[in-house]
């Protein structure tokens, strides 16, 4: 668990201080859970499935921040925990509360997101990661489409977090390659557009949510 791991262009050798720029831009989920948190206070008293999505991004900054510093397999598996987390709390919360799924609908797409992501993870080494992320594209995409087809408030918000999450895709896929052009990489711009992304999809729900849980 405490083996090294060199992902990124960033990284040439090892050391907590290795990966400057993908370390401090894990600021974005800082700055993400700090918007959420202001734009639910406009709307009401901060209900408890926000209150998760808030921590959960709050989370994703820290222990991304200790992945890119330490670099070890244990730093990574708490990595990937907020993240997918966060995408299940998602998930579940609009599903219920936008769309207004009964519980076995919404626990069955909960389900055969798992599947998919599960099944996708076999791909790790394909377009540098990125190709691990297609079923969370996917759905995001597939919600944008919804929103906007039912003209909920803001019926571009989601539309715009799947650009931001391709555009994110991107710079995680081209970071190595970039690396004899651009010694730093482009994955902190990775970062930097996922903490837009949370930021995006958490207010398509806290414009639109109703009171079920």
């Amino acid at each position: 668990m405490n083996d090294y791991i060199d992902l990124y262009c960033e990284r040439i050798i090892p050391g907590l201080w290795s990966e400057p720029l993908n370390a401090v831009s894990n600021i974005s989920f800082l700055i993400a859970a700090w918007a959420i948190f202001q734009l639910t206070r406009q709307q009401q008293k901060v209900p408890t499935g926000i209150w998760i999505l808030i921590t959960l991004a709050t989370s994703i900054g820290i222990e991304s921040t200790l992945f890119h510093t330490f670099a070890t397999e244990w730093a990574g598996l708490l990595d990937m925990i907020p993240i997918v987390l966060f995408q299940l709390v998602f998930l579940w919360l609009y599903s219920r509360q936008v769309v207004r799924m009964k519980y076995g609908y919404a626990g069955g797409l909960l389900v055969g997101f798992l599947f998919a992501s599960n099944f996708s993870n076999q791909f790790t080494n394909v377009l540098n990661g990125s190709l691990s992320y297609a079923p969370t594209f996917l759905v995001l995409l597939g919600l944008g489409l919804y929103h906007y087809q039912q003209q909920k408030r803001e019926p571009f918000v989601l539309l715009a977090a799947s650009g931001v999450f391709l555009l994110a895709l991107l710079f995680r896929t081209v970071d190595r390659a970039i690396c004899p052009y651009f010694s730093t990489g482009t994955h902190f711009l990775w970062h930097l557009c996922n903490g837009i992304l949370l930021y995006l999809s958490a207010r398509a729900l806290i414009l639109n949510r109703s009171m079920m849980e």
